[in-house]
């Protein structure tokens, strides 16, 4: 990757573009402290799609069960189109009509699918299992705590399952009621607004995933980390930063990302 496409990242920031081949998924780059513990922020939620694959495989009707406000799915709270506001209080809008990004959705949906502390389960069943350093030292939807090399192992995961299976993997990259619009906090109202179970869809979105295809999916934290990831073209990129998130990232992410697609497509 060329420096000088993350110069303008403040601080101390980390990346690894990761591509897969026959045989395996490789790692493209690296380029900063990718061996530093850094908050995730909300790019925990995506460890809570990999929870949802995983016990899908025992229950395929899992995302139908009520769970949350009344009239809710568990997709519903994973998918941020439950009512539910960003944290505690009363729905602000009804079930299934509009895309409210929700904290505590996850958290609740979390809570829903664990018959054990989150701490201990998520470390138990995906963290040990995909080799992480990673842990979670918070509530779900943004308490982890790991490296870039963590969050890499994760979008290599979700680019050559292992612990997941394809189909567990597919159905949370699947987008959960299609024609909701919503608001992506710092970049703005998107009609249609895309998502996923507990996952980022770019659908048509002009934002920070770039010129990647629709089916792109992720996530983005305050703290400045990011996971980005396109199955049918094989490449992931993900980030970590010393950094808060602000206008800067509004400005620098896009154009990055697609920079950096293009380079993984000739890598």
């Amino acid at each position: 990757m060329q420096n000088s496409l993350v110069t303008p990242w403040p601080g101390e920031p980390a990346l690894i573009g990761l591509r897969r081949e026959t045989g395996g998924v490789y790692e493209a780059f690296r380029y900063g402290p990718t061996a530093e513990l850094r908050s995730w922020a909300s790019v925990s939620k995506s460890v809570a799609s990999i929870e949802f694959a995983l016990a899908y495989e025992s229950d395929p009707h899992l995302g139908e069960a009520p769970a949350g406000p009344q009239g809710a799915t568990l997709a519903d709270l994973l998918s941020h189109s439950s009512g539910l506001g960003f944290e505690e209080g009363a729905p602000i809008s009804p079930v299934g009509t509009r895309r409210v990004y929700s904290n505590l959705g996850i958290d609740l949906a979390v809570q829903f699918m664990s018959d054990d502390d989150p701490k201990t389960k998520w470390e138990r069943e995906i963290f040990r299992p995909l080799g992480l350093s990673a842990s979670l030292e918070g509530r779900p939807s943004s308490g982890v705590i790991g490296t870039g090399e963590d969050l890499a192992r994760v979008a290599t995961e979700w680019l050559s399952p292992n612990l997941m299976t394809e189909k567990g993997r597919d159905v949370v990259r699947s987008v959960h009621l299609p024609e909701l619009s919503g608001v992506v906090p710092g970049f703005g109202r998107f009609e249609p607004c895309w998502w996923g179970l507990g996952v980022e869809i770019r659908g048509e979105k002009n934002h920070w995933m770039g010129d990647w295809p629709s089916s792109s999916f992720g996530h983005f934290g305050q703290s400045g980390a990011f996971l980005l990831v396109n199955i049918e073209e094989g490449i992931a990129l993900v980030a970590t930063s010393s950094v808060e998130f602000g206008p800067w990232a509004t400005q620098l992410w896009g154009p990055l990302t697609s920079a950096v697609r293009d380079e993984l497509l000739q890598s």
